[in-house]
């Protein structure tokens, strides 16, 4: 009988487990978890810190979810290191777990600013449910904010004092938002959704410095240019720092992050990964690549499962990822890897709608749309395809994309 183990209960963590059952019906499965409560959804914790919605509908798994497929749970179980010779987790708390095969699937934990009082009351991260739930008690009694992190999370802090009704100053480094995936035009649009619900962009900022009270609360933000922002509520996201400290002299390969093949297999026998720690190989890009969404993780999760169980890896992690964001009055995607792209072709059609698609040798390799999502699938399909199209991007710019007037790939 084979015993898994699993060290996460993320999304990826969590789908490796029902695979697994479902797999392999004698197996023993353990699932360890420093959190305190079972899987839950990371996508709405942020509409729960907007005091959009209330907890029950954000928990995905109660604990009876794991007893009914007898999957043994450890919560709050801190794991502080790996034998991968003797095959044996160390705990801080339940001791040694032995395994047959192991999946690591730890995620990250928000990386803190490295100036002075970054770690002040009121200085908030945003990644856990418990997170959401400090940053919705605090934003509810807050009236100025400061938001650092100019990408896909601290858009959501923007969102929270928009919904939360604080006026917030967003410091960002460069000259816009997500410079590296979005030109001028495209983001133009996303500072102007955050102006609309009371948050500012400032650019070319930044923070030096967090200022505080006599009892340790945040009252303002110092940016590199010396200006001061007066704020009570901070917001920082600028990155994860991954979860790999208990992985020292594992003998696990690492390259900000954990570096697996296309099969979610690390270069130790019998030890995968999945979720947001992992460093991929990437088939359809044919590179190693990152990717932190929820629909990308899930199936890396699945996979990493499928060939645990299988005497030998069968299936490839092959996926196009994207990430939503539904704050603003229009909506925007992301999808694919849109900062890797070599060339560019984009449009704008109105004051609210733009399309940005990034091609690398030729091929789709990601994009954004804003305003109107409807060419996701065809862009994704073409992306699956791997088709040779990025000389044909006026078809790809047209309102309405058409994939009959691009030129049969086998003509190209």
């Amino acid at each position: 009988m084979t015993h898994y183990v699993i060290i996460g209960d993320g999304i990826s963590g969590s789908s490796a487990a029902e695979t697994l059952r479902e797999e392999d019906p004698e197996a023993t499965i353990t699932v360890i978890t420093d959190e305190g409560e079972p899987l839950y959804n990371r996508i709405l914790i942020k509409e729960h810190a907007k005091g959009k919605l209330p907890e029950a509908p954000i928990s995905i798994h109660e604990e009876e979810w794991y007893e009914e497929r007898d999957i043994e749970l450890s919560l709050n179980t801190h794991v502080t290191s790996v034998d991968t010779d003797e095959r044996i987790v160390h705990t801080y708390d339940s001791g040694e777990i032995e395994y047959d095969k192991l999946l690591v699937a730890t995620g990250g934990t928000p990386t803190q600013l490295p100036v002075e009082n970054s770690d002040a009351d009121g200085v908030h991260h945003f990644w856990t449910f418990q997170d959401a739930r400090g940053i919705r008690e605090h934003a509810e009694q807050s009236d100025r904010g400061v938001i650092v992190g100019a990408g896909l999370l601290g858009i959501d802090f923007a969102a929270v004092c928009g919904a939360q009704g604080i006026e917030a100053d967003y410091l960002m480094r460069g000259d816009r938002w997500w410079r590296y995936a979005l030109s001028a035009d495209g983001a133009e649009i996303m500072h102007e959704g955050m102006r609309e619900v009371g948050v500012e962009p400032v650019f070319d900022s930044g923070v030096d410095r967090f200022e505080v009270d006599d009892d340790g609360h945040v009252t303002a933000a110092v940016d590199p240019n010396g200006d001061r922002y007066d704020c009570d509520f901070a917001g920082v996201a600028i990155g994860l720092t991954f979860n790999t400290e208990f992985l020292r002299g594992a003998g696990l390969e690492q390259n900000n992050g954990l570096v697996v093949d296309e099969y979610m297999q690390t270069n130790v026998d019998d030890v995968y990964a999945a979720g947001d720690i992992t460093r991929f190989y990437d088939v359809l890009l044919g590179d190693q690549a990152q990717n932190g969404s929820w629909g990308s993780a899930k199936e890396q999760g699945r996979v990493a499962a499928v060939n645990m169980a299988a005497d030998d890896e069968e299936e490839e992690f092959e996926w196009v990822s994207s990430y939503s964001i539904t704050h603003f009055d229009f909506p925007f995607l992301s999808f694919g890897h849109p900062t890797l792209g070599d060339e560019h072709a984009e449009r704008k059609y109105s004051d609210t709608e733009w399309r940005r698609i990034a091609f690398k040798d030729g091929k789709i390799v990601g994009g954004v749309l804003i305003g109107d999502l409807s060419p996701q699938s065809k862009f994704k399909q073409l992306m699956r395809e791997q088709r040779d199209v990025a000389d044909q991007a006026e078809v790809l710019l047209e309102k309405q994309v058409d994939l009959d007037e691009l030129a049969p790939a086998q003509e190209q």
